[in-house]
């Protein structure tokens, strides 16, 4: 389902991974030296994978310090959510990939999962299932600019949200039990436009718990 990539995108790729899975939280320091030589090769990728990061808006520069992994703000979070609102819809519109077989067997061991998930709720396990949906929604994305903008602003959305799974577990385990169970029906029609609209729902609710648990607090 990937096209080839380069180590520099292999390596913003992990970074971004650990940022969204909390394994890196805001204020750690990303030490250009250890990650040339986790990945054996130079300082100049790691330089430019982390350059690529900033744009972002999860890594910040500082003098005398280095590059430490930020959390967005409120506001920045808000133009985040609002971007995604409004690109779910377009997936079914914008040149939709065809629905197969193996999209279908991965929403059913996807719900499988969050069903197991539901009953003893794990936070990474959460995390791990919701990245892997992603996944599957923007695999069916054909335009290629679009899929880039998706990924893109799930990324800057995904350790706020994932914050929230450690706070509410079974909440949110809950309501990634309707969303696959929605998307899986409608993969069983063949109807991308559907998980679009799908997405662009639960986008909604997600917000609207991140702007009562997180934004404006209990």
């Amino acid at each position: 389902m990937q096209d080839d990539k380069s180590i520099v995108e292999i390596i913003q790729d992990e970074i971004l991974r650990r940022i969204c899975f909390l394994e890196t939280p805001p204020g750690t320091q990303l030490k250009e030296a250890e990650l040339a030589g986790e990945f054996n090769v130079s300082r100049t990728p790691v330089r430019d994978a982390i350059s690529r990061i900033s744009h972002l808006g999860l890594v910040e520069t500082r003098n005398g310090v280095g590059s430490v992994v930020m959390a967005l703000s409120p506001e920045a979070i808000r133009q985040v959510y609002a971007m995604r609102l409004e690109l779910a819809p377009l997936i079914g519109t914008m040149s939709p990939r065809t629905i197969t077989d193996e999209h279908r067997r991965l929403c059913d061991e996807l719900l499988e999962a969050a069903l197991v998930l539901h009953g003893a709720f794990d936070p990474g396990r959460y995390i791990e299932i919701n990245h892997r949906l992603h996944g599957l929604i923007a695999d069916l994305i054909g335009n290629q600019s679009l899929r880039a903008f998706w990924w893109q602003t799930y990324y800057q959305a995904a350790s706020t949200w994932h914050r929230l799974g450690h706070a509410l577990g079974a909440e949110v385990a809950e309501a990634l039990v309707s969303e696959l169970r929605e998307v899986g029906r409608a993969l069983d029609s063949g109807d991308v436009a559907a998980i679009g609209h799908i997405q662009r729902v639960h986008i909604g609710y997600g917000f609207a718990r991140i702007e009562r648990h997180i934004l404006t607090g209990p």
